[in-house]
């Protein structure tokens, strides 16, 4: 097994390492990387590890057979994401963002009433269940809200939408905005008996007839539904045959055709289908809707600005990561960076 993908059973696993001075004695953390001077550990490793296993909804078992497979899904997108953090927040740094000792009271409290803590103990209580002191949740929530000032200041506020950008877009993507044809039917179904590997002559015409007499019945005025509830063989029968709405282009291209000769109201042949013998009415039929320009104007404004941002944040982290001194203790952790990478590099080049 790799090193980073070794024993993820404990959050706080470090190197098995001891100096002895006179009667104290020191853990020796094991770095994996250097970002800018900022250290990574492989306790900081694991636990990230076991935070991403978890999200998944499967509890990290350390004799788990697929367990060595499953850090090697996690680990090249986890490593792409620690380094990518550790430089925004060191911008953040440089930029002077803090978390004020206000906020973090006032963030402190929000977390208290959504979690219905009613006082210190119950806190500390929750804390300590999740391994972590007040001061690990303050580093934190620091970390978290350095990343966001720095996206919001240094790549979301410099992204705009022009009328123009937005215009072609939507001309580009007529599709998006137009309503599909749908339609709406009545169906009553002849069931044919039968294993349905043979076919039985005498019950397929029997079935037929009963059909050829029903649709006589709807012809002559007879109600659809009515029939459909009272002779249908299909489980619309329910609900006096009704299926649909229907996306037309989700039929089968005999079906369009035959419903592109009929109008509403109409009563069909007699159909062959595959168990037996259908009659189909034409209830309603929508014909394609295109939203306008002005109509879509605020969804093409945000997809238009959701693409930019993420093109724009690429940018802005290849800068960071090609001006940062980045410093591999670990070969094997490298090795999944670089993988996370060229995952990362794929997926753009495909959009």
């Amino acid at each position: 097994m790799s090193t980073y993908s070794r024993s993820t059973a404990a959050a706080a696993l470090v190197l098995a390492a001891t100096v002895v001075s006179g009667v104290r004695a020191e853990v020796i953390e094991q770095i994996l990387v250097k970002v800018n001077g900022e250290i990574f550990t492989k306790t900081e490793l694991e636990t990230r590890q076991i935070a991403a296993l978890r999200s998944t909804g499967r509890e990290v078992d350390p004799t788990d057979a697929r367990l060595r497979q499953m850090l090697d899904e996690v680990t090249p997108d986890l490593m792409v994401n620690v380094v990518d953090e550790m430089l925004i927040v060191q911008r953040g740094r440089e930029l002077g963002y803090r978390l004020a000792d206000d906020q973090f009271q006032s963030i402190l409290e929000s977390i208290k009433k959504d979690n219905k803590i009613e006082n210190d103990e119950q806190f500390q209580a929750a804390l300590k269940q999740e391994n972590m002191t007040l001061a690990d949740l303050r580093k934190q929530l620091e970390r978290q809200m350095i990343v966001q000032r720095v996206q919001q200041n240094e790549v979301l506020g410099k992204i705009g939408v022009s009328d123009e950008e937005a215009r072609r877009y939507y001309d580009s993507h007529l599709g998006e905005f137009t309503a599909p044809q749908t339609i709406t039917l009545r169906e009553i179904f002849v069931n044919v008996p039968g294993d349905g590997a043979t076919l039985n002559v005498g019950r397929d015409e029997e079935a037929r007839e009963k059909a050829v007499k029903i649709r006589e019945r709807a012809i002559a005025g007879d109600s659809f539904e009515k029939l459909a509830a009272d002779t249908s063989d299909a489980p619309s029968r329910a609900n006096a045959g009704l299926i649909g709405p229907l996306n037309l282009s989700d039929v089968s291209p005999d079906l369009q055709k035959l419903l592109s000769q009929m109008k509403v109201g109409q009563v069909s042949e007699v159909l062959r289908s595959a168990k037996g013998y259908q009659i189909l009415r034409l209830e309603s039929i929508t014909a394609p809707e295109t939203q306008s320009f002005e109509q879509a104007k605020q969804d093409i404004s945000n997809k238009v600005f959701t693409d930019k941002r993420k093109a724009e944040f690429d940018k802005y982290i290849e800068r960071l990561r090609s001006e940062a001194i980045i410093e591999w203790k670990n070969a094997d952790v490298k090795k999944a960076y670089d993988e996370g990478l060229q995952k990362a590099k794929n997926q753009q080049s495909s959009q």
